[in-house]
């Protein structure tokens, strides 16, 4: 239905009004255009707006233009863009922008939208490596020794461990709970329960991660429209407000990093928070980047859900289940669910879905039965070098 803003105030309230996945899993066909695309008019019909409302786009990780080649792609023409790339964190950190302008008057409706054939590519032979980055600038230091991505995360769950005794069994907790949550997922990639002895018995990847430590790699798309809300009435589904963000980058030298067993998060987290006028015991749920077990150990941690150095302690007991104490990674995360790359588009629909009651078998419901009403959204890039938080409410 044609929309018409009612009288704007400033600052305005933000929503989230449309949400959506592209094909997600093992997508051989689509470019990762075409998975914008998808991603993108499933999101606008969820919103049950239309297209001329869009006068914002979010954008990374996709053409040397970014947002450029995207627009023209999906036939738009945005008076406001972002091409934030600060990897998985991305998202979170675009929405802040986005949430921002929207309330200044900057734009009226923000467009965040990410696709990859990560999966499809590398079965085809057009990937042939990701181990590194480049070896140009800070990296080139590091670069030459085989430090790889994977192998700087190892060696932060290396250091948690030696500091605070947490164990390899606690690590392979958070991998079986996300799966055992993804057994309710049917757009999971894979939902076969597994135990902690699947994972301590995996192969070998980097010291201490064998391969169930590590997320999974797929195929897929998705896509978040967020408006002013002047806009919110004309919507077909019920708004899902931006409470408050935080972002926070680090470094990208191992070497200055001051401590390996903190993430940017914990900066991030403490002002979407203060933000929001929120706490952490006040959140129903979360949705934290999950490229690796340790990460969501060490993030749950840093945005206060306990204290640090107890997040081993924490994660036992089924605590991150759908029934347990702080539901995480709903959907089955990066673990089990789906992991294209930057994946932290996929956290901010995943908590959406769930505040909005409409994730099926993994939906989650309160003690009394009702749906949650907080949920925050935390993702991480490279390698914990930066993090974007966002808290979302169903009652601003």
């Amino acid at each position: 239905m044609p929309s018409t803003p009612r009288t704007p105030r400033f600052p305005r309230k933000v929503a989230v009004v449309g949400i959506s996945l592209s094909d997600c899993g093992r997508v051989d066909g689509p470019t990762p255009y075409a998975l914008h695309a998808q991603a993108a008019r499933r999101a606008l019909a969820d919103s049950g707006l239309e297209r001329s409302v869009i006068d914002g786009l979010a954008s990374a990780g996709l053409g040397t233009l970014a947002p450029v080649e995207v627009a023209e792609y999906l036939g738009l023409r945005p008076r406001w863009v972002d091409s934030t790339a600060v990897g998985g964190a991305t998202w979170e950190v675009m929405a802040a922008h986005a949430a921002d302008a929207i309330a200044a008057g900057h734009a009226n409706a923000v467009l965040l939208v990410y696709g990859s054939t990560a999966r499809a590519d590398i079965r085809a032979g057009r990937r042939t490596s990701n181990l590194s980055f480049g070896g140009r600038g800070p990296l080139q230091f590091e670069v030459p020794y085989g430090h790889t991505l994977i192998a700087k995360y190892a060696m932060a769950a290396r250091r948690h461990m030696h500091e605070y005794g947490t164990t390899l069994e606690q690590l392979a907790e958070v991998a079986v709970q996300a799966r055992a949550n993804a057994s309710h997922n049917p757009d999971a990639m894979f939902r076969e329960p597994i135990t902690v002895d699947d994972v301590l018995g995996g192969p070998m990847i980097a010291d201490p991660f064998t391969k169930l430590h590590c997320c999974i790699r797929s195929d897929g798309g998705c896509a978040v429209l967020l408006a002013a809300e002047e806009y919110v009435p004309d919507t077909a589904r019920p708004p899902v407000w931006i409470l408050g963000t935080g972002e926070h980058v680090s470094h990208t030298t191992m070497s200055e990093w001051a401590d390996f067993t903190v993430s940017p998060a914990a900066v991030s987290g403490r002002l979407a928070f203060e933000r929001a006028g929120v706490r952490p015991q006040d959140i129903d749920i979360a949705e934290i980047y999950d490229a690796f077990t340790y990460m969501t150990l060490v993030t749950l941690e840093d945005l206060g859900f306990c204290a640090k150095g107890e997040g081993g302690a924490f994660v036992e007991k089924g605590r991150l289940r759908l029934d347990g104490e702080l539901p995480v990674n709903t959907d089955g995360g990066g673990l089990s669910a789906c992991h294209p790359g930057m994946r932290g588009l996929f956290l901010l629909v995943e908590a959406v879905r769930q505040l909005r009651g409409e994730a099926g078998g993994h939906q989650v419901r309160r003690t009394d039965g009702s749906l949650p009403e907080l949920a925050v959204a935390s993702g991480t890039g490279g390698w914990f070098c930066s993090a974007g938080t966002v808290v979302l409410g169903r009652d601003h």
